[in-house]
């Protein structure tokens, strides 16, 4: 019943393209402040989504949420500290330098960077061993928040080229009305199938893991998509691989410094 009742509240929201676009990419909008700028009717609370703001990251109703504690210069230690849910990285786990990306699945701008400069990024960096690329869900509206929960659904193996079809095949289910079934057929895509799909949105625990990997993220300071830890250094723009060789490259000479110094004090 829990499946059948997210997808009819999700089925009832009605958004914009123009505005899921720009949602998807602003960390801190409500659902509501979405509506207004696109020009988009709200929901009635008589319908029966019930509300709105729905979004299947939103804590439940009467919940009291803390004040968010955000860490000032968090180091490396704090980006790479275990959260409830397997890190999805690319690359040498001893790389000399890591890489996060948090990402919404409906940002275009996330999309921008996974076709022009991920590609270069991974022949350059992550294959030659140099980088750890760390991709963690930060998804923003409840249409990236319902495709988050399936993209976490598929096999491990799978999750990047689910990640990549998602971002590939936005106009295909990021839609004026935003339901399950486009959804669900870009997951069908890795061979995830319906009854595995429709699991996917009873699994609480895993929405609820998600939800403690988004706050961690703005507890680091990630305000909104993409935003990038390179090391301990919070991005919170789009980078190009101009900016990443100007960051990453000083580091990788840090770190053969270091390797040197250690050589010559045991060769002594």
């Amino acid at each position: 019943m829990r499946g059948i009742r997210l997808r009819q509240m999700i089925t009832a929201a009605g958004l914009a393209l123009a505005g899921v676009a720009l949602a998807g990419c602003a960390g801190e909008s409500s659902l509501a402040e979405v509506l207004q700028s696109a020009g988009a009717v709200p929901v009635s609370s008589t319908t029966s989504a019930g509300n709105s703001e729905f979004n299947p990251f939103a804590e439940p109703s009467g919940t009291v949420t803390p004040a968010r504690k955000v860490i000032q210069n968090p180091t490396l230690a704090d980006v790479l500290k275990p959260g409830p849910l397997p890190e999805m990285a690319l690359g040498r786990a001893d790389a000399p330098v890591t890489i996060v990306k948090y990402a919404s699945l409906t940002c275009p701008y996330c999309r921008k960077f996974h076709l022009e400069t991920f590609p270069q990024l991974k022949r350059e960096y992550i294959d030659t061993g140099k980088v750890r690329f760390i991709l963690r869900e930060f998804p923003i509206g409840f249409q990236s928040g319902a495709a988050t929960i399936a993209l976490r659904c598929a096999p491990p193996e799978r999750y990047f080229e689910l990640y990549g079809k998602f971002l590939q095949q936005q106009a295909k289910w990021v839609s004026q009305e935003v339901r399950l079934d486009p959804i669900f057929k870009i997951a069908s895509q890795v061979g995830m199938t319906r009854a595995q799909f429709d699991a996917c949105y009873e699994n609480q625990g895993m929405i609820n893991a998600l939800k403690e990997v988004k706050e961690r993220g703005r507890t680091l300071g990630v305000i909104g998509t993409p935003n990038f830890f390179i090391n301990d250094r919070l991005v919170k723009t789009v980078i190009g691989m101009e900016e990443i060789r100007a960051m990453v490259e000083p580091l990788l000479a840090a770190h053969s410094g270091r390797l040197a110094a250690k050589d010559h004090s045991h060769s002594e």
